[in-house]
């Protein structure tokens, strides 16, 4: 191959946009972003964290997620509706969540199954599902 080609060839490569492993497929600047941020054990029970961000550009007036703890083992320790209430368009939330009577030890994975309540603009909506993607600071594996 000669120089040119080569040379033509990694600047094709260059404007290719890679990913790292961290990162989504989707633009969470665009969506619904929920991360499971802490866990932490508070007086025998095991308190999530999350952290929200709505870069929907719609004002989420309600979200109840459905949630599923399951414990080191694989068994589902419980099933939940989570009550995130509003998430605001363009702001940062906290919600937190208490598994009574767990250690966060035990705790194997975090599955969120599905939005059971959504409201936008004061109608239900597949929003909170469809933007949603997800992040994990935490040593815990959370999916949908």
């Amino acid at each position: 191959m000669t120089s040119f080609r080569l040379a033509k060839l990694a600047i094709l490569c260059l404007g290719i946009p890679t990913m790292s492993p961290a990162q989504s497929a989707e633009d969470p600047s665009a969506g619904l972003l929920m991360e499971l941020n802490n866990l932490q054990q508070v007086d025998g029970n095991c308190r999530l964290s999350f952290l929200l961000q709505n870069q929907t550009g719609a004002e989420i007036e309600a979200a109840n997620y459905e949630t599923v703890i399951f414990n080191a083992e694989g068994n589902v320790v419980s099933l939940s509706l989570y009550n995130f209430r509003d998430i605001p368009a363009g702001r940062l939330r906290v919600r937190q969540f208490s598994i009574a009577d767990m250690s966060c030890g035990d705790v194997g994975r975090i599955l969120i199954n599905g939005s059971n309540t959504c409201t936008v603009e004061g109608a239900e909506s597949d929003l909170c599902d469809e933007a949603l993607t997800l992040n994990n600071r935490t040593d815990v594996e959370f999916l949908r």
